[in-house]
C-alpha cells in the first residue's frame, strides 16, 4: 500500500461526509491528524489520494464487541477481531468484559487484558469493565485504571464468572458510576420466574422463551433505580445494550422527559432480520435478547428516526462452530451470539435505503453518536480539523453476496452467509495510514489502546 512522505497527504473525493452533509472536499492529513479541510479544486502542496466519487466517511466506532481474549481465544482474539473491524470500516471498537478469562471485573484482570493486546490491534480499542455482586468493592480502582465504563447483567450471562446483579447490588454500584460520570451498560433482561419454556428446533419456541416483557421489565427497573439515584443528587448514565423490544420505547421516552439519564443502542441483526424469516434449527441466528417479529423491527427503525434509540453497534459475540451446534440444530444448547463484525455497514446501508435514510444518518448512528458515548468525540467520529485521520472509503453503489470465505473474524460462520448487500468497504484509514484496502491489510497492526482520561 502507498505511504506518503511524512504521512502528509490530502484525501480527495467528490462526496465526503462532513458537518452533516455530503460535499466535495480535500481532507489534508499530516502526522495522523486531520490538518485542514479544503475546497475540492484547491491547489495543495502535498500528495493527493484521489478516490473519485467514492464516499469518504469518518471511521466507524463500534462500542459493543466481544473479543474473548485472554482465556477464550479459541472463540476469538484481538488480532482476528480487529482485522475484521478494519475490513468493515471500523477504526475504533470497545471490548466487552466477558467472555474472556478472567472476566474484567477488577484492576488486576484489566491489566491482564491490556498485557494481551500487544502487537494485535489493527484498530484502536477501548475497554469496558464489568460489575458483579462480588466486585462492587473493586469498582473505584477499576474505573481509575482506565476502563471507559462498566457493564452488568440482570440475568444469567452464560458465563459462570459473570454473575447477574440484583436491585440491591445495583443500588450500591450506581452511585459509584455516577461519581465518575461513567456509562453503566446493562444487559436488560429479567427472568420473572415463570416456568422455563420448552425450546425445540423451532425458532418460535426460542423467541417465546425470552418475551419482550423480560426487556420491558428490566428497563423499567433501571429507570426506577435511576430515579432513586437522581433523588440523591447524582446522575448515573445508564445505557441499555442491544435493545430488541420496541415495546420499551414508550418507557424510555417518558423517562427521558423526566430528565433520567438513559441511552440506548440496537444492532444490525435486530434491524435487518425478522423472526418470521428465520428457518427452524438454524442456530446461527440465536442471540439474547432474540431477533423479534417484522412489526417489531419496523418499530425499532422508527425509534432510530425519533432519536429514542441513539446508535447502532454490532454486539459481535463469536464462539467456536461446535458451541453453535450447527449440525444438530439444537437451539437450546447453542451459544447465543451473532458473528458479523465486518458486515455492519453494508447490512445497515442496504436496509437504511429502503427505510428512506442516507449515509449522513448512518454516520450519525455508527460514528458520531458512538464516539460521543465512549467519550472520544473530541478525536473520533467526525471529519474535522484536529481529529484523528480515521476514514472509511465506501462504494455505496457496489453490491456483493456475503460468503463464509470472505470472513475475517476467527471462525468463518455468520447467519448472513448467502445474503446480498449493497455497499462495499474499499479502504480503511487509521490515523492517516491505510490499514485495509481491497481485501488486503497493511504490513503490521498499528492500533492503540484507548484508556479513559489518557487520550
Amino acid at each position: 500500500m502507498i505511504k506518503f512522505p511524512d504521512n502528509h497527504f490530502a484525501l480527495k473525493s467528490s462526496r465526503c461526509v462532513i458537518d452533516g452533509a455530503i460535499v466535495p472536499a480535500q481532507i489534508e492529513v499530516k502526522n495522523g491528524i486531520i490538518k485542514d479541510i479544503h475546497a475540492y479544486d484547491a491547489a495543495l502542496g502535498c500528495c493527493i489520494d484521489n478516490v473519485g466519487d467514492l464516499v469518504v466517511m469518518p471511521g466507524l466506532v463500534d462500542s459493543h464487541v466481544h473479543i474473548n481474549e485472554p482465556g477464550r481465544t479459541e472463540w476469538e482474539g484481538f488480532n482476528t477481531a480487529t482485522q475484521a473491524a478494519a475490513a468493515g470500516g471500523i477504526t475504533t471498537l470497545v471490548d466487552m468484559p466477558l467472555n474472556c478469562i478472567p472476566v474484567t471485573i477488577n484492576k488486576a484482570s484489566f491489566q491482564e487484558k491490556l498485557d494481551s493486546v500487544d502487537d494485535k490491534l489493527w484498530v484502536d480499542c477501548g475497554f469496558w469493565g464489568g460489575v458483579v455482586p462480588d466486585s462492587i468493592g473493586d469498582l473505584d480502582e477499576l474505573l481509575n485504571a482506565g476502563v471507559l465504563g462498566c457493564k452488568s447483567f440482570l440475568i444469567d450471562s452464560g458465563i459462570e464468572e459473570f454473575q447477574p446483579m440484583k436491585a440491591e447490588d445495583l443500588r450500591q454500584a450506581m452511585p459509584i458510576l455516577a461519581k465518575y460520570n461513567a456509562p453503566y451498560l446493562i444487559h436488560a433482561e429479567l427472568d420473572c420466574g415463570a416456568p422455563p419454556a420448552q425450546i425445540t428446533k423451532a425458532y418460535k419456541s426460542f423467541l417465546d422463551s425470552r418475551p419482550k416483557s423480560w426487556e420491558n421489565n428490566a428497563i423499567d427497573m433501571m429507570i426506577d433505580l435511576n430515579r432513586e439515584v437522581k433523588a440523591q443528587g447524582l446522575e448515573c448514565p445508564v445505557h441499555i445494550v442491544h435493545l430488541s423490544s420496541s415495546e420499551a420505547i414508550a418507557s424510555i421516552e417518558s423517562a427521558r422527559g423526566e430528565g433520567i439519564s438513559l441511552t440506548i443502542e440496537t444492532c444490525p441483526h435486530y434491524l435487518t432480520l425478522a423472526a418470521e424469516s428465520i428457518p427452524d434449527g438454524k442456530t446461527l441466528f440465536k442471540c439474547c435478547p432474540p431477533i423479534r417479529e417484522e412489526d417489531n423491527r419496523q418499530r425499532l427503525w422508527r425509534g432510530l428516526k425519533d432519536g429514542v434509540i441513539d446508535f447502532i453497534v454490532s454486539d459481535h459475540s463469536p464462539c467456536t462452530p461446535e458451541l453453535k451446534h450447527i449440525d444438530t440444530g439444537d437451539i437450546e444448547k447453542a451459544w447465543g451470539g451473532i458473528s458479523a463484525l465486518q458486515f455492519g455497514l453494508p447490512l445497515i446501508w442496504t436496509e437504511a435505503k429502503i427505510q428512506g435514510y442516507d449515509l449522513i444518518d448512518i454516520t450519525r448512528w455508527m460514528s458520531e453518536k458512538t464516539a460521543e458515548f465512549i467519550g472520544m468525540d473530541h478525536i473520533k467520529g467526525y471529519i474535522k480539523a484536529g481529529f484523528y485521520a480515521d476514514f472509511v472509503i465506501f462504494d455505496d453503489k457496489a453490491g456483493y453476496v456475503i460468503t463464509n470465505e470472505m470472513i475475517k473474524h476467527k471462525h468463518n460462520i455468520t447467519p448472513y452467509a448467502g445474503r446480498r448487500v449493497d455497499g462495499n468497504v474499499i479502504s480503511t484509514y487509521l490515523r492517516g495510514e491505510k490499514i485495509y484496502h481491497d481485501d488486503e491489510f497493511g504490513e503490521s497492526p498499528t492500533g492503540q489502546p484507548l484508556l479513559k482520561g489518557r487520550v
